[in-house]
C-alpha cells in the first residue's frame, strides 16, 4: 500500500500527462462537405425560421418552406460554427423563430429535406456566408 503523501505527489504528473494527450488530439473532427452533401443539387428555398441551434462544430438552422401544393415541410440546413459566424456577423439572435429567410446550398445526399448552407439572406436585405467546408463548390459562395 502506498503512502498517502506518495499518492499527491502523483496527482500533478498524472494532470500533466492527461493534458499533454488531450493537445496531441486534432482540434475537431470535421467531414468533409462531399460526405454528406450533393455538389450536383443546388437548393435554394425561402422560408420562416422554427429553430436555431448554435452548436459545435456545426450549427442548424431549421425552417418551414412552402411547397406548391401548399403542404410545409421543416427542412434543416447546417451552417458553421457558432464563432466563424459571429465572426461574420451572424449571432443566434438575428434568426428567432418567425424571421422570413432565403437559404442557397446544397441538398443532402439522403434524399430527405436537409442541406448545406453557403448563406442565408434576411427580409431586410443583410446576407451572411453560413459554411465553412473548403470543398464547397465555389458556384454559389
Amino acid at each position: 500500500m502506498s503512502h498517502p503523501i506518495c499518492r499527491a505527489s502523483r496527482l500533478p504528473a498524472l494532470a500533466l500527462i492527461a493534458l499533454l494527450a488531450g493537445n496531441s488530439l486534432p482540434a475537431h473532427a470535421h467531414h468533409a462537405f462531399a460526405a454528406e452533401f450533393d455538389a450536383d443539387q443546388p437548393l435554394e428555398l425561402k422560408g420562416t425560421v422554427t429553430k436555431a441551434k448554435w452548436v459545435n462544430p456545426h450549427s442548424w438552422l431549421y425552417f418551414d418552406v412552402k411547397n406548391p401544393d401548399g403542404t410545409v415541410t421543416n427542412w434543416g440546413v447546417e451552417f458553421g460554427a457558432p464563432f466563424t459566424l459571429a465572426q461574420k456577423g451572424l449571432t443566434k439572435a438575428e434568426l428567432p423563430p418567425g424571421t422570413e429567410v432565403r437559404v442557397k446550398g446544397y441538398k443532402a445526399k439522403n434524399g430527405g429535406p436537409f442541406g448545406y448552407s453557403v448563406s442565408v439572406a434576411l427580409a431586410d436585405g443583410r446576407s451572411f456566408q453560413t459554411g465553412g467546408a473548403q470543398d464547397v463548390p465555389t458556384a454559389t459562395r
